[in-house]
């Protein structure tokens, strides 16, 4: 009898270009690392013991949750230790144990694992775990009142809500140099500009990450800064002093440009980053929340499907 020729069926996709979701995790750990070290050195042992907490607290509820749900175990695509360790650099330095295992719950359960896991999530997670927190234990997650037993060589109070109780004149002498190189107050790993748009940088040029989500969102931050300023320049803060504080940088390029909460076309993600800065300025300045950029995150990641429906038309086809 001849030869039959065998007919392979198989699932899309058919070719594969060598990235790994481990090496993805792996890359946004080690650019994130330098910005949560600074952050280690300005608050010492507390902090280095909540993001340790931080990080392993969402690798195993997101291997209990594979357990449970009989999942295949996904924690070793490192995405479980990625959130864990965002989400605790946008952490007070002294919260309580048992706050940061009820955040990371928060991420890995509630925000990804019922969704569906990776890259089914619709919210970014550690955004949704901080802004929860924030809303069940606000003095909890103010880091004035956390921090307010240490003694720091610089300004010891959050810059943010200093220009919000006070106005512009409250922080006209603090040193945007001493702000971007991490002589400020605020979550543990927020603090060091320098650090964090290097490693956003390195991101970028990585490929982890595309510049469009970053650059609008942080051109989008100055802009409203600016208008808000020259309004009424004795109580709003200038661009650049936004874009130095809070989790501005950190925002920028680890949580904005989340893979699976963001938009994946050109101009929906030019659309997306301004929406999300400028929110971002608006909550700060006339919000209740000195620091409500997670919450300005949140509100992209609601409208990111309208935008990637706007499309560039097809090739050929007729309007």
């Amino acid at each position: 009898m001849p030869d039959r020729k065998k007919l392979v069926v198989a699932f899309a996709p058919f070719w594969h270009n060598g990235n790994r979701i481990t090496d993805r995790s792996l890359q946004i750990i080690l650019a994130a690392l330098p910005a949560a070290l600074i952050g280690v050195y300005r608050f010492g042992t507390p902090a280095l013991g909540v993001l340790a907490l931080a990080v392993s607290s969402a690798v195993l509820w997101e291997l209990a949750f594979n357990r449970v749900a009989k999942r295949p175990v996904s924690v070793g695509d490192g995405t479980a230790a990625v959130i864990g360790l965002l989400f605790g650099m946008m952490l007070p330095a002294t919260l309580p144990w048992w706050a940061v295992v009820t955040g990371t719950f928060l991420a890995i359960v509630v925000a990804r694992q019922i969704y569906g896991g990776v890259g089914a999530n619709t919210f970014n997670p550690a955004a949704v775990a901080v802004a929860i927190l924030m809303l069940a234990w606000k003095q909890r997650m103010d880091v004035d009142a956390a921090l307010v037993n240490y003694a720091f060589d610089f300004p010891a109070a959050f810059p943010l809500a200093a220009v919000k109780a006070f106005g512009n004149s409250a922080v006209k002498d603090l040193s945007l140099m001493d702000l971007f190189l991490g002589r400020q107050v605020g979550g543990i790993g927020t603090i060091g500009g320098a650090a964090l748009l290097a490693g956003g940088v390195y991101l970028v040029l990585r490929g982890v990450i595309r510049w469009e989500i970053p650059v609008s969102f942080l051109a989008g931050m100055a802009v409203t800064a600016g208008i808000f300023h020259a309004a009424d320049p004795a109580r709003f803060a200038p661009p650049a002093f936004h874009l130095l504080t809070g989790f501005s940088l950190f925002g920028a390029f680890f949580l904005a440009p989340e893979d699976s909460s963001s938009p994946v076309n050109f101009i929906p993600m030019l659309i997306y980053g301004a929406v999300v800065g400028s929110i971002a300025v608006l909550i700060r300045n006339i919000g209740v929340f000195a620091e409500g950029l997670v919450f300005a995150v949140l509100v992209g990641n609601l409208i990111q499907p309208l935008l990637d429906k706007i499309r560039p038309k097809a090739l050929g086809k007729v309007s």
